[in-house]
């Protein structure tokens, strides 16, 4: 491919961009923005981003560790072809998602110069794209952008799509000095579920907070299948006052923005349709500066998050689907119709 082409390509990000925040059909945002990344690799770089989608071994090989993945990291590609795997983690995410994206990628930045010579390697361009299949609006396949603190899965099948496992971490959780001294990428995900703990009433507690110890990390990690094992404790919806459930909404709605409106809405169907199984557990003390963890569980998803690590100031969060990770209920349901 020859510079020119390049050009025009990357030129054609910034029309991309613009146009991810007025279209709302998300799995044709998500096809054009995926073939315009693979059209600006070269032949090698397209080869070792491209993976068959049945490939359920790496599909489902997802991790939010600062590890070397399979794909194509960032600081191999050229500007034109980083501006389009910029465009594509922006298709599947709102101005939301995006703006936390990139700041917790700053982040490796930050850790840098904490950490000096450190033993994890800390590069804000360390992240990987990976595409499983021909992206096409009405097709079936997938893709990932990938690395420390992030993991956005996305698959489509006959133009419906899944967005989880959806993970967004961060640390350090609120930069303690230097000219970015304050910043908090993942701040209303702390702020608000404290909001909500705060908000109950002493017996209320009792029951929403299951350990007075916060756990080091979520339980899920980066399982393939979202499990949690017991029957789901803490503070059940019936129990909230409607004050506490509107804080719990918005907590949930916070999780679920950082997604375009229709996948958003999605996900806040979800919501609406599962609170009578919710329930709100917490680990850990409630004020801020406590390491403290917490968990929605539904029915239909399960929303974990902890602030453990670091002197508790390092959060991992993640929205994670039952049945629908990976698209996996999708999947279900087209191979029964075709079957049929």
């Amino acid at each position: 491919m020859t510079g020119a082409k390049r050009g025009l390509i990357a030129l054609g990000a910034i029309a991309l961009l613009t146009a991810f925040y007025s279209r709302l059909n998300p799995p044709a945002v998500l096809a054009d923005a995926a073939k315009a990344f693979l059209a600006s690799l070269t032949p090698e770089l397209r080869a070792r981003a491209s993976f068959e989608f049945a490939n359920q071994e790496e599909r489902l090989n997802w991790h939010f560790i600062p590890k070397e993945r399979k794909g194509v990291a960032l600081r191999e590609m050229t500007s034109a072809q980083k501006q389009l795997a910029h465009a594509l983690l922006s298709a599947g995410l709102s101005q939301q998602g995006v703006i936390k994206a990139h700041t917790i990628m700053s982040l490796e930045q930050v850790l840098k110069e904490i950490e000096k010579n450190g033993p994890n390697e800390r590069d804000p361009e360390k992240y990987y794209v990976s595409i499983f299949g021909e992206p096409s609006e009405s097709g079936t396949w997938g893709y990932r952008f990938e690395g420390h603190h992030i993991s956005q899965n996305f698959t489509v099948v006959k133009g419906r799509v899944a967005s989880s496992p959806n993970f967004f971490g961060a640390n350090p959780a609120m930069v303690k000095e230097g000219p970015r001294a304050g910043l908090r990428a993942l701040g209303r995900e702390e702020d608000l579920g404290r909001a909500v703990v705060q908000s109950l009433t002493d017996a209320q507690r009792t029951i929403a907070i299951v350990d007075k110890t916060a756990y080091k990390d979520i339980f899920t990690m980066a399982s393939r299948k979202a499990v949690l094992e017991g029957q789901p404790n803490g503070l059940g919806w019936a129990k909230l006052t409607p004050k506490q459930r509107e804080l719990v909404t918005a907590l949930v709605e916070e999780y679920a923005s950082n997604f375009p409106a229709p996948l958003a809405e999605h996900r806040m169907d979800q919501y609406r349709k599962s609170q009578a199984s919710l329930y709100f557990a917490w680990a850990g003390g409630v004020n801020a500066g406590d390491p403290h963890y917490y968990r929605i569980q539904t029915s239909a998803f399960l929303i974990e998050y902890d602030n453990t690590q670091n002197n508790n100031n390092h959060i991992h969060s993640v929205w994670r689907d039952y049945a629908g990770d990976f698209g996996l209920d999708l999947l279900g349901e087209h191979y029964k119709t075709s079957h049929q």
